[in-house]
């Protein structure tokens, strides 16, 4: 779409929501207000939600179309306004990527067994240990759970109504935003991964759920304990578990400690 495009579909935008409000906001009000959000962005440590930005625009200018202007401003530039979590934020444009990389510290690389994890919690959560493992075929080492709970991108829900009342687990706004996601069920479906190459078609049983950003506790869990970090903490020195080394890249699910003998 060419910049005379993106300009008209902008003012055919402004017009109709204008419409819907009773007047059509003056030109130089939304660009004063665009100026206004486009500062409060590139200042913002996090990005910031619709409520967050219109707190600070005037009586007769929404903040969709202020965010229409920016979006129109930044087309085809080196900086793009994007909505991720359901907040916008400023990012480098994709293209340009490599410009940054080089000084850019690099990443630690998670292990697949993290990854499988990270993505079996997004795509089936609310979701127990127990289920992980069931779906990965293979027992999980608690660091693994404990990495991801460290970093911010999986939150601990609730407690599953079954006995032993196992804790359940979910993403967070910091996995949206590291993946740049405005939400779940933008996460790619089985056609996607099949397009890409992750699954092959010789898999035709194979079924991707399809994940909820819904926090609201599922009717088979409970509200966690307060003190349940506490409790955790004090599980894993019972269990005499080694801590996390930071050095550790986790290439390798670690084998469960070993049962107590059967007196």
């Amino acid at each position: 779409m060419n910049a005379s495009a993106v300009n008209e579909a902008f003012a055919r935008l402004a017009e109709t929501m204008g419409g819907m409000a009773g007047a059509v906001p003056r030109p130089e009000a939304i660009n004063r207000a665009a100026r206004m959000v486009e500062a409060l962005l590139f200042a913002a440590p996090a990005p910031l939600s619709g409520e967050e930005i219109a707190r600070v625009l005037p009586a007769d200018v929404t903040p969709d179309a202020v965010m229409a202007s920016l979006i129109a401003r930044y087309h085809g530039r080196g900086i793009t306004l994007e909505k991720v979590a359901g907040k916008w934020a400023f990012r480098t444009a994709p293209d340009l990527a490599y410009l940054i990389a080089p000084d850019a510290p690099e990443p630690k690389k998670l292990s697949r067994a993290v990854m499988e994890t990270l993505a079996i919690i997004a795509y089936h959560q609310p979701v127990t240990r127990a289920e992980i493992e069931d779906i990965r075929g293979v027992g999980l080492w608690r660091g693994t759970l404990d990495m991801l709970l460290e970093v911010g991108w999986v939150r601990m829900r609730g407690r599953r109504r079954t006995p032993g009342r196992p804790v359940t687990f979910g993403t967070t706004e910091a996995f949206l935003i590291q993946f740049g996601l405005d939400r779940l069920s933008d996460l790619p479906g089985l056609d996607e991964m099949r397009g890409a190459g992750l699954i092959g078609t010789e898999v035709p049983d194979f079924a991707v759920p399809l994940p909820s950003d819904d926090p609201t506790l599922r009717p088979d869990e409970d509200a966690l304990e307060a003190d349940l970090f506490d409790q955790m903490a004090e599980e894993r020195l019972a269990e005499d578990e080694p801590p996390l080394d930071p050095d550790d890249d986790l290439t390798h699910d670690r084998p469960a400690p070993a049962a107590p003998p059967v007196a």
